[in-house]
């Protein structure tokens, strides 16, 4: 980005940084996503207030798709973004937040902080400046979503900049995303081998991550298809879909009518990740 004095660069970290988001979950790496994103709300301060005229554009969170997290690990989201300006940017910031309201803390019900400001390669173009910029939100569920689970769900792209006069700007809606608790599913078919038209009773159980407890735990009342492999097929085919138990558990049958592989296959919630069993071959005699 373009050369500015020490002084600028400083003083424009200072209030940007005291300027924008955070919410009831944090990044491990920093604490102070919460109280950030407070201080915005408290202040009452809307993006459309912002006296800058930096825009965003082309927000892409996690290359497009949705963030699955089990309970353990880190996981690197990246994400990309355009910003155009006039004058120039000094600095930009970025978080992920959701909630309904950026300006209300009784809105807000979470906010992760990026690893580090974001990096942006400038380019003049006609009428300003264009910015090219990336960063990385590294984001372990275990101190993030700690305190529960009701995180899961739709978030909203955050960015906030700058310009080399100290003006802000803001936008809190700049991409969407899902977070999701990732889904474990089993499978098992018996008799093992069995003979032909005769019942074959399919056994599993659906689990999902837990962020409170950090272990997976029985997902109740859910949809899976029960689907079918021939051997030496490479395609799968759906018998039935059941539905789990109150525990997450699974129990159907069929007909055994060729050897092949069947499996369980859940297509995960607006909250929930999907998951397949691996298939188990159940021979034919």
């Amino acid at each position: 980005m373009r050369v500015r004095t020490a002084a600028t660069v400083l003083s424009g970290a200072v209030a940007l940084s005291g300027l924008v988001l955070p919410g009831a979950a944090q990044a491990a790496d920093h604490p102070g996503a919460a109280t950030d994103l407070r201080v915005l709300a408290s202040q009452s301060v809307r993006p459309q207030d912002a006296l800058g005229g930096t825009t965003f554009k082309n927000g892409v969170v996690n290359k497009g798709k949705d963030i699955v997290l089990g309970v353990t690990g880190n996981k690197a989201v990246p994400v990309t973004f355009t910003a155009f300006d006039e004058e120039g940017v000094a600095i930009t910031q970025a978080f992920l937040w959701q909630g309904t309201d950026s300006s209300s803390t009784d809105t807000i019900t979470g906010g992760l902080e990026s690893d580090d400001y974001p990096t942006c390669t400038e380019t003049p173009v006609q009428n300003g400046y264009s910015y090219s910029c990336k960063t990385v939100f590294t984001i372990d569920p275990a101190v993030a979503f700690k305190d529960g689970n009701g995180t899961a769900g739709a978030w909203k792209l955050f960015l906030g900049a700058y310009d080399l006069y100290a003006n802000a700007s803001y936008d809190d809606d700049v991409a969407r995303t899902k977070i999701k608790r990732a889904a474990k599913l089993t499978a098992n078919a018996s008799p093992e081998p069995v003979k032909k038209g005769k019942t074959i009773t399919v056994t599993g159980k659906l689990s999902r991550a837990n962020w409170t407890t950090g272990k997976y735990a029985g997902y109740a009342t859910q949809p899976v298809k029960l689907q079918f492999r021939k051997k030496g097929s490479n395609t799968y085919t759906t018998l039935k879909t059941v539905k789990t138990s109150s525990t997450g558990t699974l129990s159907t049958t069929t007909k055994a009518g060729s050897d092949g592989y069947y499996r369980f296959v859940f297509a995960g919630t607006t909250t929930t990740g999907s998951a397949t069993a691996p298939g188990d071959f159940v021979d034919v005699r």
